[in-house]
C-alpha cells in the first residue's frame, strides 16, 4: 500500500463512522438501520425517516396514527414506507463497513470501528442490480450456464427480464394477457445451455418455453395442477414440481423444434413441493416441501434430497434445525453449490445457510446472516459467486468471498 493510500485510510475510517451516526441511525431510538424488520428505515408523510421499531413504538393501537416526533406533523402509520435510498446506502457501503482492516487481523480496532464486526471468510455483497421499478416483487431467478446471462420473473408488465452478465437489462418479454404464449403468474424459471428458457405459470397452471429472444416455442398445458419449481439436468431434460398434485415430473423436449417428447412423474406424495434444485457435480436433486398447520403444529418446510436414481440421500424438516438454530426456519429456495454442499435461503432469520452434503444433513453453517429481506432465489455463477433474488428488495445480490472496490 502507498503512503499516501495509509494516510487516506483513517480518514476513510472516519467518514465511514460519520456516515453511520449522522445517516444509518435512527435519532429518535438510536439504533442503526438494517435489513431487519424492526430496524429498517421509515420514510413518514412529512419526509422525515425513522426506524419499524420506532414506527410502531410512536403509533396509537386505536387511531393508527403517530406524530412525527421532529415536526409533530400527524400520519397513519399505513402511510409510511420503506426509506429506499437509505436501504440502498446500506447495500453500497456493506462492503466498505465490513472490510477488514489493512494493518492485519491482529491490529487493534478503535471503539466503534465499522470493521469490528468483520468476520473471515463471508461472503460479501460486492454489487446488486434490478431494483424497484426494473424489478417488481420478483419470484425466481435462473443462471444460463454458457453465456452468464441472468433471468429473473416478476410481476411486471413484461414478466421476463434478461440481464447480461454486467447486470444491465438486454430485453425483456412475455406480456401479461389471456393468450396461450403469454406470461401470466411466474413461480419458476431455469435456462439450458442451448439457449432456451422454461417458465412455471401458475395463472393457466403450464409450462412455457421460450427462446433468449423472447420468441415462443412450445406451451405444455392440461397436465400440471399447480406447477411451480423447474431446473434444467445435466442431461438437458426439465424437472417440474407440481405443487398442487404433490408430484415431481419430468420433461424431455426437442428444444429446437418446441416438441414434447415425453412426460414421466418420477416422485409423487410429496407434500406442497416447491423449490427444485439440481446438483450439476452429483446428479442429486433438492425439494423443498411445505407442510400445512395441523392442529397445535405450525407450518413448516422440509428439505429433501435424492440421487440420480431416485433414492433417498437425506432430509431436514423445521423441528430438526431449530435443535441448531433456536427460531422458526422458512425454507424459501435451495441450491447446490460447487462442491455438492445444499444452500438455503431462510426467510424466517433473512439468512443463506449451508447444510452440507446430504449424507452429512445437517451440518448448519451460516454463510450470509445480515443484508437481505426476502430471499427466494438462488444459484451459483461458474466463479463461484452467489446470487440471491430478494424479493423484498426487487433486486438480484451478487456475493463473493473476496471482492475488490
Amino acid at each position: 500500500m502507498s503512503a499516501e493510500a495509509s494516510e487516506r485510510e483513517p480518514a476513510l475510517r472516519a467518514l465511514m463512522r460519520e456516515a453511520e451516526v449522522s445517516l444509518l441511525e435512527c435519532k429518535v431510538c438510536f439504533e442503526k438501520y438494517s435489513h431487519e424488520k424492526d430496524r429498517r428505515p421509515r420514510n413518514l408523510a412529512c419526509g422525515h425517516v425513522i426506524c419499524q421499531g420506532c414506527v410502531t413504538a410512536l403509533t396509537q393501537p386505536r387511531t393508527r396514527t403517530l406524530e412525527c416526533p421532529f415536526c409533530r406533523k400527524a400520519s397513519k402509520s399505513s402511510e409510511t414506507s420503506d426509506c429506499l435510498p437509505l436501504l440502498q446506502f446500506l447495500e453500497l457501503l456493506g462492503p466498505v463497513l465490513c472490510a477488514p482492516p489493512s494493518a492485519g487481523a491482529g491490529a487493534a480496532r478503535e471503539p466503534g470501528d465499522p470493521t469490528a464486526n468483520w468476520v473471515p471468510g463471508a461472503l460479501t455483497c460486492c454489487h446488486s442490480f434490478g431494483g424497484w421499478g426494473t424489478l417488481i416483487n420478483p419470484t425466481a431467478m435462473a443462471l444460463c450456464p454458457r453465456s452468464g446471462r441472468v433471468i429473473v420473473v416478476h410481476d411486471g408488465r413484461k414478466r421476463v427480464k434478461v440481464f447480461d452478465s454486467d447486470g444491465i437489462c438486454s430485453h425483456q418479454f412475455g406480456e401479461k394477457g389471456e393468450a396461450a404464449q403469454d406470461v401470466r403468474y411466474p413461480l419458476g424459471v431455469t435456462a439450458t445451455s442451448d439457449g432456451h428458457i422454461v417458465i412455471t405459470d401458475a395463472g393457466d397452471r403450464s409450462v412455457k418455453v421460450f427462446d433468449f429472444s423472447g420468441h415462443h416455442k412450445l406451451v405444455i398445458g392440461g397436465r400440471f395442477s399447480l406447477p411451480w419449481g423447474v431446473q434444467t439436468t445435466p442431461q438437458q431434460e426439465v424437472l417440474v414440481s407440481d405443487a398442487g398434485a404433490g408430484s415431481l415430473h419430468l420433461l424431455v423436449v426437442d428444444f429446437q423444434k418446441g416438441e414434447l417428447r415425453r412426460v414421466e412423474r418420477l416422485l409423487a406424495h410429496l407434500c406442497n413441493p416447491r423449490a427444485l434444485a439440481v446438483s450439476q457435480l452429483t446428479g442429486a436433486i433438492a425439494i423443498t416441501e411445505h407442510l400445512l398447520a395441523q392442529g397445535s403444529c405450525p407450518p413448516s418446510t422440509r428439505v429433501k434430497v435424492f440421487g440420480p436414481g431416485l433414492q433417498l440421500l437425506g432430509q431436514v424438516d423445521t423441528f430438526g434445525l431449530s435443535l441448531f438454530i433456536p427460531s422458526k426456519i422458512d425454507v424459501t429456495a435451495v441450491t447446490f453449490d460447487h462442491q455438492g454442499n445444499v444452500i438455503v435461503a431462510d426467510t424466517a432469520t433473512q439468512a443463506i445457510v449451508c447444510l452440507g452434503k446430504p449424507e452429512e444433513f445437517p451440518v448448519l453453517k451460516p454463510i450470509i446472516t445480515h443484508g437481505l429481506s426476502y430471499p427466494v432465489a438462488l444459484t451459483y455463477t461458474e466463479d463461484n459467486a452467489l446470487l440471491v433474488l430478494d424479493s423484498g428488495v426487487h433486486a438480484v445480490k451478487v456475493y463473493k468471498t473476496d471482492c475488490s472496490f
